[in-house]
């Protein structure tokens, strides 16, 4: 059954018995919202969660209003890569069950039926990360992240699309082809982390948990409209992250800047989903547990609010420099103390650091051969060499990579300077929209045009790996729209651990800025 056929099955309408309203608590947050019972894929995930919990809707019938709209919509976004029907409508009917019989929810996740990126492993359920390799690989056991989903009720219905091994900054792949912009399919969704977005952009799912490396996660975000959050990282993340591919399916270990996050329509959302996310490793678990301070503040009137609306490393276009400009003033409107000037680090010796450190961690599962031939390479080339930086960056000796940590902890203690007279840095999210998808066009042939000029492909990630090497929280939002109706995004930044803090900043923030208009595929 080809997929556009599976995604139709899908929808079937199966009817379900009505469940008896029962009490219980239920989050202040939760009963602020109200579920569209017309179309439910257009609630939050706390409206959807709420009617759950009260019995107003069943879990299955929540699910097969949710897989309806997947057959509508889905065709034509190529999002959703894989569907699990059948288990996610006996998960469903397991939910309702539970709650009929014990008047309970099964946790905070309770009958919410979501999708996953095809980068964490899913037990019983293909994980292909997009790789032709792996386009039969159905794991025996779940990513850490994804357990943590289950435990805590949520309804996997299915996985969502990256590139190959999540390593572009658009969606496509050889297996499951592109994924499309959900406001213009000339443009891309950006990546790796872009079917996830355009699926919670469109009511494909209310939630979704993305992954951030070098801006995987809130690149995407910025470009579909959505919220995401990539969260505090020290010596260990605070959202676990075994399971996620690459590395390779089995290994214990991932990347020193990997981070896992949730990708919502609203800052509440995103609060929602981290409570949920964030734990130790599953070893660590007997002794350790992470408690999150409480937001700093939830106005904006008092907040000390640093604003890096460009810069001559990496300039944003006209239409984003506006949009920095018009938060400015609406923060200042608001009562924050706004400071424009003060920059926590240098750009480009960031940026330069990052890039060497991300270079250094992708070299761990070369091949024996393929990395000889690079150290080879590298050995070979001259310092001023296009590709002195990335060879010898894959190819440092544990010395060099020991100075370069040591340069990331001093970095690390600038940006701790800066937020010690500063509560949240707004920078931009990316230079522009969405750029035009270059999916056909050669790696080495690619480029973005900012204001009618070409620049580097890779400038689209410049703004938002100031928070990578340093493992700072960042939430990128929606923030206006640009004339030919794209979104464009900003990012909030904050000290390490203070991810309660960005998200509360987000959610004042939105308050003052234009309602998002959603893509046309969210109202279908």
């Amino acid at each position: 059954m080809n997929r556009r056929t599976l995604l139709t099955a899908a929808a079937t309408t199966v009817a379900s018995a009505s469940l008896p309203k029962t009490a219980f608590a239920v989050p202040a947050a939760a009963t602020k919202d109200t579920m569209n019972r017309t179309a439910p894929h257009r609630s939050t995930a706390r409206a959807q969660l709420d009617a759950l919990r009260r019995g107003s809707i069943s879990a299955r019938s929540l699910l097969e209003r949710i897989l309806d709209h997947h057959a509508k919509v889905n065709p034509d976004l190529n999002a959703v890569v894989t569907l699990d029907v059948a288990a996610a409508r006996a998960t469903a009917d397991q939910a309702d069950a539970h709650l009929a019989r014990t008047g309970r929810p099964l946790g905070p996740m309770h009958g919410l039926p979501i999708t996953l990126k095809d980068a964490l492993e899913t037990k019983g359920l293909r994980t292909t990360c997009g790789s032709a390799d792996l386009s039969n690989h159905v794991p025996t056991t779940d990513a850490d992240v994804v357990a943590l989903l289950r435990k805590a009720g949520a309804i996997i219905i299915g996985k969502t699309n990256v590139p190959t091994m999540c390593q572009d900054l658009q969606t496509s792949n050889p297996v499951f082809g592109k994924t499309n912009n959900p406001y213009s399919p000339d443009h891309t969704a950006g990546g790796s982390s872009g079917g996830p977005s355009v699926a919670v952009a469109t009511g494909l799912s209310a939630l979704e948990v993305g992954s951030d490396l070098a801006g995987s996660l809130r690149l995407p975000a910025a470009y579909c409209g959505v919220y995401a959050l990539r969260t505090s990282r020290g010596s260990s993340p605070i959202v676990p992250t075994r399971g996620h591919i690459p590395r390779p399916p089995g290994w214990l270990t991932s990347s020193d800047m990997l981070t896992l996050g949730p990708i919502a329509r609203d800052a509440d959302d995103l609060g929602l989903l981290l409570d949920v996310l964030v734990a130790p490793a599953p070893g660590d678990r007997e002794a350790w547990r992470i408690d999150l301070p409480a937001p700093k503040s939830t106005s904006l009137r008092g907040q000390r609010v640093g604003i890096w609306a460009d810069d001559d490393y990496c300039h944003v276009d006209s239409a984003t420099r506006d949009l920095l400009d018009q938060v400015t003033r609406e923060l200042r409107g608001a009562g924050a103390s706004v400071d424009d000037t003060a920059r926590p680090v240098d750009f480009a010796e960031s940026n330069t650091l990052f890039e060497r450190l991300m270079y250094a961690t992708s070299a761990a599962t070369a091949t024996d051969d393929g990395f000889a031939g690079e150290v080879k390479a590298a050995d070979a080339v001259g310092d001023d060499a296009p590709s002195a930086r990335y060879l010898k960056s894959r190819t440092m000796r544990h010395r060099d990579w020991m100075r370069a940590d040591e340069d990331r902890q001093r970095l690390r203690a600038q940006w701790n300077d800066y937020f010690a007279t500063h509560d949240v840095l707004i920078t931009p999210a990316a230079p522009t929209a969405a750029v035009l998808d270059q999916t056909s066009v050669p790696s080495q042939d690619r480029y973005i045009t900012v204001d009618g000029k070409k620049r580097s492909f890779y400038d689209q990630t410049s703004w938002v790996n100031l928070a990578s090497p340093v493992g700072l929280p960042a939430v990128v939002m929606p923030a206006r729209r640009t004339r030919e109706g794209l979104p464009l995004a900003i990012q909030i930044i904050g000290p390490y651990l203070a991810d309660r803090s960005v998200i509360a900043t987000a959610k004042a923030l939105a308050r003052l800025l234009p309602t998002p208009v959603p893509p046309p595929a969210f109202t279908a």
